[in-house]
């Protein structure tokens, strides 16, 4: 799934890529206006305290700049961060000492924090509460039970899937923030800041047909944003202008909507295939050749914010929108179905 270019999935080109051009403050922090404030309220009142900031769950889709958000939260605080990932903690052990390692004030950043295992999740339980470690260590005679006191210190969990949060660690975040997709305004003055950065000279032009097809997607708009400035450099003198984004874009199928050749085969495959649904998702992900959960995880959410699929008991099935995106010709029946609808 990384491997596709609008993927919000980070991959390796990102990682070595992105530090660069992300913002180290929340005043250059594009979007998010009202998490933004939240966080400046309760950052404020915990530096008048003198104590460390609430525990911060943030959630939403990749590539949004939830990572991003942990480093700015550790910047204005004038904190050190530690940074780890669910699947990197595997045992208790390992909690434990990330735990202790951390100095008062600090920031704990654990990305993907849903797939922590229950048992290292339950090591988080007191010291998020109350800054301490309680574990038993070995079996029988030789169990022993250990009970550390920990620096009082900030912990900022990401996800993209909140719904696998269990209720008992979702519980012990003092502030929980949704991090939704970005708008095309927004997306502009990324792109546009991005440019800068990359000392690419682009139009308005170009970084508004950029950010259309960003698929309101910082993490996919930085992404498609270098592969425009290769295009440039080779075919067009170095200057990024809205034809020159288009053609360069166009080479990598990407549309005017931000949907690759993967989303044009799945809405194909229902229109085609299954006359525009209902379809199970156990049957789609057999016929496309992809896993359910890759469907619903990484394919579906776009579509659905675009109007495109539908979610319902029976299974997925187009809308008009995407019959017309295709260029196909709508079914009767569905035409049908709609009169009906609106004659209730």
């Amino acid at each position: 799934m990384n491997d596709r270019i609008v993927s919000g999935n980070l991959n390796d080109e990102d990682s070595y890529s992105e530090g660069g051009l992300r913002p180290r403050r929340l005043t250059d922090y594009v979007g998010q206006d009202k998490v933004k404030e939240n966080l400046i309220i309760a950052m404020a009142a915990a530096k008048q305290r003198g104590e460390p900031l609430d525990h911060v769950l943030l959630y939403g889709p990749p590539g949004l700049g939830k990572t991003t958000l942990a480093s700015i939260i550790a910047s204005e605080m004038e904190a050190n961060i530690r940074i780890t990932a669910g699947p990197a903690v595997e045992r208790p052990g390992d909690m434990a000492s990330l735990l202790t390692q951390v100095k008062a004030g600090d920031i704990l950043f654990i990305d993907e924090i849903h797939r922590l295992g229950k048992v290292v999740e339950e090591i988080l339980y007191p010291a998020m509460e109350d800054f301490s470690l309680s574990w038993v260590m070995g079996k029988g005679l030789q169990a022993q039970s250990i009970n550390l006191k920990v620096e009082p210190f900030t912990l900022v969990g990401a996800t993209t899937r909140y719904s696998m949060l269990s209720a008992p660690l979702r519980d012990r975040f003092g502030t929980v923030y949704r991090l939704d997709y970005y708008d095309q305004n927004a997306m502009e003055s990324i792109v546009k800041r991005s440019a800068g950065i990359m000392n690419l000279e682009i139009d308005h032009g170009g970084i508004a047909e950029i950010a259309r097809r960003s698929r309101g997607t910082p993490r996919v708009a930085n992404r498609l944003l270098r592969r425009v400035r290769d295009f440039a450099q080779v075919r067009a003198d170095g200057r990024a202008t809205q034809q020159v984004s288009s053609e360069a874009l166009g080479l990598l199928e990407v549309d005017h909507l931000g949907l690759d050749e993967i989303d044009h085969r799945l809405l194909a495959t229902i229109a085609e295939k299954y006359d525009g649904g209902p379809v199970g998702i156990e049957t789609l992900a057999a016929s496309t050749g992809e896993e359910s959960d890759t469907l619903m995880d990484v394919y579906e959410p776009y579509l659905i914010q675009l109007g495109f699929l539908n979610r319902t008991p029976r299974g997925r099935t187009l809308t008009r929108s995407a019959y017309e995106h295709l260029g196909i010709t709508i079914p009767a029946r569905f035409i049908k179905a709609q009169s009906s609808m609106w004659d209730k």
